[in-house]
């Protein structure tokens, strides 16, 4: 069992958002689109929360380091599924945006495994408002102005650019790593 704290909390009920979402959006609910629209922006909002309320209230914990990124992840990849199956989105779009996710998900097990923390940047962290709200966006009009569409394509523009980040960065302390050890062992003792 997790601990039970305010952040993760928050954690599970934006996980038991997606679903929501998902159902408001393909299924022929009344008022589908604003039901889904405010679920998902209640959902993108305790996204933030989580983490100032572990951070300010000493409440980081495992559960929350674990599921909080998969929350995320859940979260715009179960809406970009399915604005792409409504003909909102294009397919590319999504599987750039999965993509990237699921490498940089990747990424942090392999510095993880090597004892290093890959934390957001603010790069990373600019992605994560321009696919909210370009997600969002994309709910709410249909069909999507111009402004949405300006709006998807510099969400796609960052999460290329922030996951590039996120692997240069990730080689480069690698090689300090690397170096670090392998100037440790050549030095005299």
């Amino acid at each position: 069992m997790f601990p039970l704290n305010l952040p993760n909390v928050l954690t599970v009920l934006r996980i038991l958002a997606v679903p929501v979402i998902v159902v408001a959006l393909l299924d022929e609910t009344p008022n589908g689109d604003a039901l889904a629209a405010g679920v998902f922006a209640l959902a993108a909002l305790t996204d933030g929360l989580d983490g100032y309320f572990a951070r300010s209230r000493d409440a980081v914990t495992t559960f929350g380091k674990l599921m909080d990124p998969l929350a995320d992840k859940l979260l715009i990849v179960a809406a970009l599924i399915s604005l792409v199956s409504l003909d909102r989105l294009a397919a590319w779009v999504a599987m750039v945006i999965i993509a990237r996710e699921l490498a940089v998900t990747g990424l942090r097990a392999v510095a993880a495994e090597r004892g290093i923390v890959i934390s957001a940047s603010w790069l990373g962290k600019a992605k994560t408002v321009l696919q909210i709200g370009a997600v969002f966006a994309l709910i709410i009009f249909e069909p999507a102005p111009l402004g949405v569409d300006l709006l998807v394509y510099a969400a796609v523009a960052m999460t290329v650019i922030s996951g590039a980040d996120y692997f240069f960065g990730l080689r480069r302390r690698l090689e300090e790593q690397r170096q670090h050890r392998t100037g440790a062992k050549t030095e005299p003792g």
